[in-house]
């Protein structure tokens, strides 16, 4: 019954943010796979780890998706980078018996841009930008929404 509390509180918050707070929701959510997936490795559970490891990979694809190169200029050059660069590294820690060095490496730039985010979206000039720009809004909830509904 908890759970389900949990599942309906996290919808609101998903269904009632601006663009930034998604975002940041996004990165929180695929932190929070990452670390689910080390408690696995050291459960012996490889399967969980696995399947902890592909939701975290599904959020970065879909930040990824969200960027808008022609007006992102160099930042988003530099995000898709890095998000190719995670992609990569989470598929070694899959194929790797433990894969925690990898993931490890994820979570800290993960957590790095969350941060930014977090301090990004408190500021009103760039709220209303934020808010203003709605075209990946529906693509950043679903992504979100998938990741509470596990």
């Amino acid at each position: 019954m908890q759970n389900y509390g949990q599942h309906q509180y996290r919808q609101t918050e998903v269904s009632t943010a601006d663009r930034g707070r998604l975002v940041v929701l996004l990165y929180e959510g695929a932190i929070n796979f990452l670390k689910k997936a080390r408690e696995n490795i050291q459960e012996g559970n490889i399967e969980a780890k696995c399947n902890n490891i592909n939701r975290a990979q599904d959020i970065i694809r879909e930040l990824n998706n969200s960027l808008k190169m022609d007006a992102g200029g160099e930042i988003a050059g530099n995000l898709r980078s890095l998000y190719f660069f995670m992609e990569r590294h989470l598929v070694m820690a899959k194929i790797e018996s433990d894969g925690i060095k990898k993931m490890d490496e994820v979570i800290s730039i993960l957590s790095s841009l969350y941060e930014a985010w977090v301090e990004i979206s408190k500021k009103p000039e760039v709220k209303n930008i934020i808010q203003a720009d709605t075209s990946t809004y529906t693509g950043l909830s679903r992504g979100i929404s998938a990741g509470i509904n596990a």
